[in-house]
């Protein structure tokens, strides 16, 4: 397994500036929090997702991503979801924020931050299975074997959370703030910037050669025309359907 912390450190350097929360996610978020005034964001980055009006605790192993969390967030403890330093229902919520695919031990983890956990325990992640109509695939197929090896399958995540789950199918628009890679469908040209793939860890599992020829090949279609000939209906398509699901957990006695 990779040290995903490791990566975070040496290359997230600019993840403030490219992976910025979206507000139609956010406000989905918000909406799963219900009530909860105390919430524990674990593995919580640079806090895109956090919500300003309740008292949120984040946890981040990466120093990196610590440093550039904006200034009215709270400072991140240094931790992981391994072994969180709180009582049993210590919080009324949690967030769990595109990175449980960095977790080594997801049923451990999931199993800790139910722990500390009361009320609705909210994960946002990517579903490997699940159909998408995302193009990256079409210039990298080696991506897919990547994600699917990372990613676990909803299902695997909702056994191991335990609870009342329910999963919620979460369409991207296209001026979607927060540049994964799928929020860029419509904007191609984001992808042959360094800046942006360094924030999206993904790249960093492809063998050798395969991002440079990736970077080639689009770089070439997009000056040619060819891109646009084929996908240019996505410059304009207001939302596009993939694999980004929120995976919502309440303790059955709720």
């Amino acid at each position: 397994m990779r040290d995903s912390v490791s990566d975070y450190d040496r290359f997230g350097g600019s993840y403030q500036h490219n992976r910025r929360g979206d507000p139609e996610i956010l406000a989905q978020i918000e909406s799963e929090l219900g009530d909860a005034r105390s919430v524990l964001n674990i593995g919580a980055g640079t806090g895109s997702y956090e919500p300003t009006d309740r008292y949120v605790v984040a946890v981040e192993p990466s120093a990196t991503m610590r440093r550039q969390r904006p200034q009215n967030l709270c400072p991140a403890l240094i931790g992981t979801a391994e072994s969180i330093p709180f009582d049993n229902e210590s919080f009324d919520a949690a967030l769990a924020i595109l990175t449980i695919h960095h977790w080594p031990n997801l049923n451990e983890c999931l199993r800790e931050v139910r722990r500390v956990t009361a009320g609705p325990l909210i994960i946002m992640t990517f579903d490997p299975c699940a159909e998408t109509e995302f193009w990256l695939r079409d210039y990298l197929p080696e991506m897919e074997d990547v994600e699917r090896s990372r990613y676990p399958e909803i299902q695997v995540v909702q056994n191991a959370v335990g609870g009342e789950c329910k999963v919620i199918d979460f369409p991207v628009s296209l001026n979607c703030r927060d540049k994964f890679q799928v929020a860029l469908y419509g904007r191609p040209e984001e992808f042959l910037k360094q800046e942006v793939r360094n924030c999206q860890s993904a790249w960093k599992f492809l063998p050798d050669g395969c991002e440079e020829r990736f970077v080639r090949d689009l770089s070439s279609d997009i000056e040619s025309g060819r891109w646009d000939e084929k996908y240019g209906h996505f410059r304009t398509r207001p939302a596009i359907n993939c694999q980004l699901r929120l995976v919502v957990s309440r303790p059955n006695d709720l």
